[in-house]
C-alpha cells in the first residue's frame, strides 16, 4: 500500500540486502562530493591569481603614484627597465597616479587611475629606429630636479584624502647638485606623512644606488632585473585561455557527471493507477 504524497515504493523481501551497496552509494557520494568541493576551490583560486605573478610593487593601502623620470640621462637600456616596471604595474592591476619628470614635474595621471591606463604611455616608450625615444625630450632639459616630482607626488597623494600612500620612483637616480638637499628633506616629510617610498634604479652609478639606498632602507631598492615582464592578463586583444584553469574546470565537470552517474537516485516508472 503506497502513502498518500509518498514517494514510490517497490515491495521487497530482502530489502535488508540492498544495505551494503546503499553504504557503498553514499561512500561514494561522499567521496566525490570532497573531490568536486576541493576542485571548485582550486579553480577559483586559479582563476583569480591567474596571470599576477610575483608580490605586487606597490602593496597596501591608501593612494600610489610612479614618478617616472624622463630626462636626457635616461638611456635605451634606462627605457626597457621603464617599460618592464609599468608592464609590472599593468600585470599587478594597480591603481595608480603618474608623475613624469626631468627639470618640471608633470601630473600625467591623478592617483586610482587603473594601471591599464598606462599602455599609451608604453607605446610610447617603444624603442624607435629614427627620433627620440620619447615625446617629451624635446620640452625636457638635462637638469633633472628630483625633489619637485617627489613633492608634486606627496601633493596629489595628500589632496587625494588617503591616511598612506606609496611612491614608485622609477628613475637612474642622477639627480642635480643643489637638489640633494632637497630631496633628503623631502623624504624625510613623506616619511612623517606615512608616504612609503621606492624606487627602481635603472642605468644608475654606483654612488647614486648607495645615496638612495641609505635615504630609502635596504628594501627601498627594487632591481628591474627582478620585475617579471610576464603576461598581461588585461590587454585588449583575445588572451590565450589558461591551460590549468580549462583543466581544472574539466576535472570538475567529469566528477560532477560520475557523481550522476555512480551515485544518483535510481528512477522507478510511474505506474498508472487503474481504476477500482
Amino acid at each position: 500500500m503506497r502513502l498518500p504524497h509518498s514517494e514510490p515504493r517497490v515491495d521487497s523481501y530482502d530489502a535488508g540486502g540492498l544495505r551494503g551497496a546503499a553504504l557503498r552509494t553514499n561512500a561514494v557520494r561522499v567521496v566525490l562530493l570532497a573531490g568536486a568541493l576541493v576542485l571548485l576551490g582550486l579553480t577559483a583560486s586559479t582563476a583569480r591569481g591567474n596571470g599576477v605573478s610575483g608580490k605586487p610593487l606597490l602593496a597596501g593601502a591608501g593612494a600610489s603614484v610612479v614618478v617616472l623620470d624622463l630626462s636626457l640621462s635616461i638611456g635605451p637600456k634606462d627605457y626597457a627597465g621603464i617599460r618592464k616596471t609599468l608592464r609590472k604595474l599593468i600585470a599587478d592591476r594597480a591603481r595608480v597616479g603618474l608623475v613624469i619628470f626631468s627639470d618640471v614635474p608633470y601630473e600625467m595621471l591623478p592617483p586610482g587611475t587603473p594601471a591599464a591606463e598606462l599602455r599609451p604611455v608604453l607605446r610610447l616608450l617603444a624603442p624607435r629606429r629614427k627620433g627620440p625615444l620619447n615625446p617629451w625630450s624635446g620640452s625636457f632639459s638635462a637638469g633633472t630636479q628630483m625633489s619637485s616630482a617627489l613633492e608634486l607626488a606627496r601633493t596629489m597623494i595628500v589632496h587625494s584624502g588617503a591616511k598612506h600612500g606609496n611612491v614608485l620612483l622609477v628613475s637612474d637616480l642622477i639627480d642635480s647638485p643643489d637638489d640633494d638637499a632637497q630631496v633628503a628633506q623631502t623624504l624625510h616629510t613623506m616619511q612623517r606623512e606615512s608616504i612609503r617610498v621606492r624606487a627602481v634604479p635603472l642605468q644608475t652609478l654606483p654612488d647614486s644606488r648607495t645615496i638612495f639606498g641609505g635615504l630609502l632602507g635596504k628594501k627601498g631598492l627594487i632591481s628591474p632585473e627582478k620585475l617579471s615582464a610576464g603576461h598581461d592578463p588585461i590587454r585588449h586583444e583575445g588572451a590565450r585561455l589558461p591551460a590549468g584553469l580549462v583543466m581544472l574546470a574539466g576535472l570538475l565537470l567529469a566528477l560532477l557527471a560520475a557523481h550522476e552517474l555512480f551515485a544518483g537516485r535510481l528512477g522507478l516508472p510511474q505506474l498508472e493507477r487503474t481504476p477500482a
